[in-house]
């Protein structure tokens, strides 16, 4: 056991380098960069508004330059769109403040040398270290994505088991109804609905529409810290238990229908045992592991991805947001910093659902495969 995750554990860092590499020289071909955002915002047809460069000074984010930043390659100016009328010296120094006068390769060499170290860089654009700023917004993202996960699994997995068992019933048919009306509809367009319903839309304004914590929460008690934090989380949590439930349900069902037909049961029945014994003591542990193998790529997808909309509609600060807006601006420590993050803990999270399986099932024996 130690030593397959031993085995595991080394295996991520060739697996880092290799995603960041090829995300690194991917970014590399695609059109625009930093310097062309820069651009956009001196002439003033810049996309975002929000964006803020903080100039070619060496304090900030020139230091990053320097530091061999995650950028396109230099050369003529011309190559950049929109920068006719631009000083060409103000784009070199542009350029050299965001480390484009480097080559690639030295660029790409600095920036692994310096994640060894866990050393993300700076935001081009926010003048704050990149792991500060994965920091302050993971909360939002883990907030959302465990308790979204967690409701999925309790909804799910007791509904697929009877859906299972009462297969053909009138339970089955109406929740298969639910479950195809989930399938169908994506959560942002349930969120946009508990919205007009329920947060001031067009009808009643029950919950709050921004942020995970009310004004003066730091003064509140304990049972009102809990209770303005889950006041906050319902809606966002809802429509994303709506929206993430339902393949979990059938994967569930079509996983006990297939355990159930099989001969270990009808042996098991056989020998006089009660059909809860036969269920959740045989047929459980058997059915489980499909539905467990798909518990880290499910909350990674909860906590990376199916939250951006989520947080952009509710006005939540969170991981999933932080990405998109450094993707738009051409942040590349941050683009790179929180794929590294994600990357990361999706590595361990499988691991983590590996060793599961041994506990769920302990015939399960990785150390032995050859």
């Amino acid at each position: 056991m130690f030593s397959y995750v031993l085995r595991r554990l080394l295996l991520i860092i060739p697996t880092l380098l290799g995603i960041v590499t090829v995300n690194f020289f991917i970014v590399q071909l695609a059109p625009g960069g930093p310097v062309d955002v820069v651009i956009a915002q001196l002439r003033g047809t810049a996309i975002d508004p929000t964006a803020r460069f903080t100039g070619g000074s060496n304090d900030t984010v020139g230091q990053q330059g320097r530091s061999g930043s995650e950028s396109q390659t230099s050369g003529d100016t011309s190559r950049y769109r929109g920068a006719r009328g631009v000083d060409p010296a103000i784009i070199k120094e542009i350029e050299k403040t965001f480390g484009f006068d480097k080559p690639i390769g030295e660029r790409f060499w600095l920036m692994l040398k310096r994640y060894a170290t866990l050393d993300f860089g700076r935001s081009y654009f926010r003048d704050r270290p990149v792991l500060d700023l994965v920091l302050d917004k993971l909360p939002v993202s883990i907030s959302l994505g465990l308790w979204t996960t967690l409701l999925v699994y309790f909804i799910s997995i007791p509904m697929g088991v009877r859906k299972a068992i009462q297969d053909g019933s009138k339970f089955d048919v109406w929740t298969s109804a639910a479950v195809i009306i989930g399938d169908a509809i994506p959560g942002f367009l349930f969120a946009v609905l508990l919205v007009v319903l329920f947060a001031g839309g067009s009808f009643v304004q029950w919950f709050p529409l921004r942020g995970l914590y009310s004004d003066g929460f730091a003064h509140m008690s304990l049972w009102g810290k809990i209770v303005d934090y889950a006041w906050h989380m319902t809606l966002p949590v809802t429509a994303m238990v709506i929206g993430g439930f339902a393949s979990l349900t059938l994967l569930t069902k079509n996983s006990f229908l297939d355990e159930i037909n099989k001969q270990y049961v009808v042996t098991a029945r056989a020998k006089g045992l009660t059909q809860s014994q036969v269920l959740y003591g045989h047929v459980f542990r058997n059915a489980m592991l499909i539905v467990i193998a798909g518990f880290p790529s499910a909350l990674v997808s909860i906590l990376f991805t199916g939250s951006l909309l989520i947080e952009i509609i509710f006005s939540l600060d969170g991981i999933g947001l932080l990405g998109w807006e450094a993707t738009l601006n051409r942040d590349y420590p941050v683009m790179f910093g929180t794929l590294f993050v994600f990357t990361l803990i999706g590595l361990v999270l499988k691991i983590v659902s590996d060793l599961t399986y041994m506990l769920v099932d302990p015939r399960i024996d990785f150390e032995a495969r050859r």
